[in-house]
């Protein structure tokens, strides 16, 4: 009988590992002798592309990060010159985020990077395996918190 593959351990694991490689391949891509975007910053930049002056609840969404930790990145990013923020004309406390030029000028370097590192991320298995990888994933993001917790008490 084979042991089961230990998920928690693999997916934490790799999960540092994508980080880190993905901050390296940045890096190698936008070696410009500026600030690289980490992997977070550039899935801001990426939404921001697709719906500039998005709310910083909808960055929260898009990015699956708690609305606290999307007003401290959306502020080192303004540091940068990378997006401003303005408050919205029909909700004052609401913050929209914008891309700035500095910020647009990131997206081009970061697709070539995410492109090289999906290739290399797939690289040696079959559309199909790839499928199952991504079913089992978006299985695992999409559970219930109530249903972790309770599963333990089973």
């Amino acid at each position: 009988m084979s042991r089961r593959p230990r998920f928690i351990f693999l997916l934490n694991s790799a999960q540092r590992r994508l980080q880190q490689w993905i901050n390296s391949q940045q890096a190698d891509t936008c070696a410009t002798g500026g600030t690289t975007p980490t992997a977070a910053q550039g899935g801001v930049l990426f939404v921001l592309a697709r719906e500039d002056g998005a709310t910083m609840g909808q960055l929260a969404e898009a990015l699956d990060l708690a609305p606290s930790a999307v007003s401290g990145l959306v502020q080192r990013m303004e540091a940068l010159a990378w997006v401003h923020r303005q408050p919205c004309p029909q909700d004052g406390r609401t913050q929209r985020v914008w891309l700035s030029p500095a910020g647009q000028a990131q997206l081009a370097p970061l697709q070539a990077t995410l492109a090289r590192i999906n290739r290399q991320l797939t690289a040696g298995f079959t559309d199909t395996e790839l499928q199952t990888v991504a079913r089992w994933l978006t299985h695992v993001q999409k559970l219930p918190l109530n249903d972790i917790t309770s599963a333990h008490h089973d």
